[in-house]
């Protein structure tokens, strides 16, 4: 039978403590390649023969990584229930490192195929995304197998913070490695990454017995993971438009997202039938299970439109053409979204996980609402607090992201604590799987109703016509930055309009965590176990 949800005693504190630091070193290995692009995306895009002013064709190298991560994470995160951590985990670190492979070599690939190298990319991409999206909550589950209820936010909080703190140092990391090495030499040093990471993880991570899980493996429902897979690939697709000056959705959209919608209903009429589901949630409370989903979707919607759409806005409005000097204003954005996941795993004990996760949904939505009335001239504003000259947009960023690292760990942890320890490794790939779906669908919605928006309203905005393009007249100097200004200011009011749906989006997930349950649910019927737990 499995053991109950108490930490084995044949795992001492030391190697709880190395299992779980090689865990979360594989996490932020995964972490810092989804973040990577941020800076490295304009020189993908150029060597993918991607115009400049066409990047949205090139955005499949972005959404195609998190259509892995949300593809196999349902079922990896049930496999490893199966399997045990470590056999799941060298088998994501595996496939990763095909991926990588692939990415770094898709210019070669596509010249030796004969095709252009733009989906031999996303192809590599969405491997590395597949393999690397269920080393998250692959760790997750680890920390629940090795730690007390009690003690897993803080552990929790450190696991998140590995997978933040990729988000911090992907842009640097990409944009000062990419310099000198180029962004295929940032792809093929993960070889040796991985392979040094494969080696940590057979030493460190305790197998199935060493764990006290013993009896008869846990059956893992594939048709429920292929029909979630399938529909979420169908609603991406279907909210990802090249051409938003045409429309909010591309021609194909309205009949992939229908058809996406049409697998959903089938996959939940499948789980209610199946004798094995993807997560079996029999007596367990539903409505907070499914509150932590949807704020966990709505976290990573305003994570993915902060990335992307603050790089954006420094090129189209600030007039910072170089990427890796637009993707610095994401500094203290990023810096604050681990020191956020640590302090809400060290809080959660103390306050609630409730309580923890509706504050740090009410401090992101606040700060979204002040990034939404920044004006042009937004480089140099301060804030002047209590005697302080704060710069105002490294202070709202930096609160938009220590909001958002607070949620991190109680909401791991809520999910935890609502299901039975044989379904952990499921239950928090769950949790990741929301966040994902909201960086993919979140970020799809709000910055394609903006394109559409902005090109709506810029549609009779002609260029001045001028007699003599190489010789301007003052007038025509005039009318040309004339012409310029009404630009910045139909851009800078879309991204004003997309950042407060995000504060909106914030507060809704405050609303919709008011319902995660205070405690834990009736306990379930006593199983037998190996080990005498220990106190830890």
């Amino acid at each position: 039978m499995l053991r109950s949800d108490a930490a084995p005693a044949s795992v001492t504190p030391a190697r709880r403590r190395v299992a779980i630091g090689a865990g979360a070193a594989a996490v932020l290995l995964a972490s810092l390649d989804a973040y990577v692009v941020v800076t490295l995306f304009v020189d993908m895009a150029r060597d993918m023969h991607v115009a400049v002013n066409r990047l949205e064709q090139a955005t499949p190298v972005v959404t195609g990584f998190l259509l892995g991560y949300v593809a196999g994470m349902p079922l990896l995160g049930g496999l490893s229930d199966k399997m045990g951590r470590r056999a799941v985990t060298q088998i994501c670190l595996g496939g990763f490192l095909v991926g990588s492979m692939v990415t770094a070599a898709s210019i070669e690939i596509g010249e030796y195929l004969d095709m252009e190298p733009l989906p031999v990319l996303v192809a590599g991409r969405v491997i590395q995304g597949l393999a690397g999206g269920a080393l998250l909550p692959v760790s997750m589950a680890l920390v629940a197998d090795l730690w007390t209820e009690e003690r897993r936010p803080a552990v929790l909080g450190t696991v998140g913070a590995a997978q933040e703190l990729g988000s911090v140092l992907g842009p640097l990391y990409g944009g000062a490695l990419g310099a000198i090495i180029g962004w295929q030499g940032i792809f093929w040093i993960n070889v040796p990454l991985v392979l040094i990471a494969m080696v940590a993880v057979q030493a460190a991570l305790p197998g199935r017995a060493a764990l006290g899980l013993t009896g008869p493996r846990p059956k893992v429902d594939l048709v429920g993971g292929l029909l979630l897979a399938l529909s979420l690939g169908l609603l991406t697709v279907g909210l990802n438009n090249q051409k938003p000056e045409e429309s909010i959705l591309p021609p194909y959209g309205p009949p992939l997202i229908i058809a996406g919608v049409a697998v959903l209903v089938v996959f939940l009429i499948w789980e209610s039938i199946a004798r094995t589901k993807l997560v079996d949630l029999s007596g367990a409370p539903k409505l907070p299970f499914f509150a932590v989903l949807i704020a966990s979707l709505l976290a990573g919607a305003a994570l993915l439109v902060t990335l992307l759409d603050i790089v954006l806005l420094a090129q189209g409005v600030l007039g910072i053409t170089d990427p890796r000097e637009s993707a610095k204003l994401l500094v203290y954005f990023l810096a604050a979204l681990p020191v956020g996941a640590v302090i809400g795993g060290l809080i959660a004990g103390k306050f609630g996980l409730r309580g923890v996760t509706v504050v740090g949904f009410l401090i992101s939505a606040g700060a979204y609402w002040l990034v939404s009335t920044w004006p042009a001239s937004i480089l140099t504003e301060r804030h002047e607090l209590l005697g302080l000259s704060l710069p105002r947009m490294n202070t709202d960023l930096a609160l938009a992201g220590l909001g958002l690292g607070l949620v991190i760990a109680p909401l791991s942890a809520a999910v935890l604590r609502i299901v039975p320890p044989s379904q952990h490794g499921v239950a928090s790939a769950g949790v990741v799987v929301a966040r994902t779906i909201g960086m993919l669908v979140g970020f799809a919605a709000l910055t394609g109703w903006g394109l559409h928006r902005f090109h709506t309203g810029t549609r009779d905005l002609k260029f001045p016509e001028l007699d003599d393009l190489l010789n301007p007249t003052p007038e025509d100097l005039a009318a040309i930055a004339q012409y310029e200004a009404q630009l910045r200011d139909y851009l800078m009011g879309m991204y004003r309009d997309i950042f407060l749906a995000t504060a909106a989006c914030c507060l809704v997930a405050a609303v919709v965590s008011l319902a995660i349950t205070r405690r834990r649910p009736a306990p379930q019927p006593a199983v037998e176990h190996t080990e005498a737990p220990a106190t830890v």
